[in-house]
């Protein structure tokens, strides 16, 4: 049976890639993105490869654009979703920029408020047991400088993914992932022309010898959102190539601090 799977931020980057995922499978895809450019281009293209894609323009900083949405989707599919797939998030930076109160508030209102109130919205609309699965970061356990507005709303989904597998048991199974470098200059408008380019320094520093690709977590959402492992539950998968488990130091891997 074909899947109904809801993502946010699903126009561009690792949500573009989520998207086309599922969709190459034969699942029903809704998805909310503000860059309207990019969603119709989305849209278009996955319609001329006859699939089943549906694109919602809106900012999900908004309460009503998530209710909208949500209402949009129940409504065409009164009998339930099967997986929400918490994709989008924003950066205002940090400290070092002076983001404001209200940058800040809004980095949280897309990365954390939103997930939690789709979280909410569909709660009594999945197909048997959901899957629920949040986007978070390995920022969200260490940070570079001036990323305090991101590095905090990772932190947030984190924990708000543990808080809802509990809340929500037999509802739904709710799960992250923590990506690492995932080079997403593929999955943007143009992205048929982006050649990667990498130092030996970059390859390194990844004991998986290279450098992310939105495939990477695409198939990872897949295997938590597959009902046969749902004995995985509120908890965090890092998908880094294992960059964060690497210790670095000045002349090694090809790295210098100049």
């Amino acid at each position: 049976m074909n899947r109904v799977v809801v993502v946010t931020g699903g126009a561009g980057g690792i949500g573009r890639c989520i998207v086309e995922h599922f969709a190459v499978k034969g699942d029903v895809v809704y998805f909310i993105d503000n860059n309207g450019e990019e969603l119709n281009e989305m849209v278009s293209r996955m319609s001329a490869n006859r699939l089943n894609v549906t694109g919602f323009l809106g900012d999900i900083a908004s309460e009503q654009t998530l209710r909208d949405f949500a209402a949009f989707v129940i409504s065409r599919h009164p009998e339930g979703i099967h997986c929400l797939i918490n994709n989008a998030c924003i950066t205002k930076k940090g400290a070092l920029s002076g983001c404001s109160y209200d940058d800040f508030l809004y980095v949280m209102r897309v990365g954390v408020v939103a997930p939690y109130m789709l979280s909410l919205l569909f709660k009594d609309h999945f197909c048997g047991l959901g899957s629920i699965l949040n986007l978070s970061s390995t920022r969200a356990f260490q940070s570079q400088a001036d990323t305090e507005s991101y590095s905090a709303a990772k932190g947030g989904i984190t924990s708000l993914t543990h808080a809802l597998a509990v809340s929500l048991a037999g509802v739904a199974r709710v799960n992250s992932i923590a990506p690492g470098w995932i080079d997403t200059g593929a999955y943007h408008h143009g992205g048929e022309n982006y050649v990667p380019s990498y130092s030996a320094g970059d390859i390194k520093q990844h004991p998986s010898c290279r450098v992310g690709e939105p495939a990477d977590i695409a198939r990872v959402v897949d295997f938590l959102c597959d009902e046969r492992n749902s004995f995985i539950n509120g908890e965090n998968i890092t998908v880094d190539g294992g960059m964060s488990r690497l210790m670095i130091y000045h002349d090694d891997y090809g790295w210098k601090l100049e």
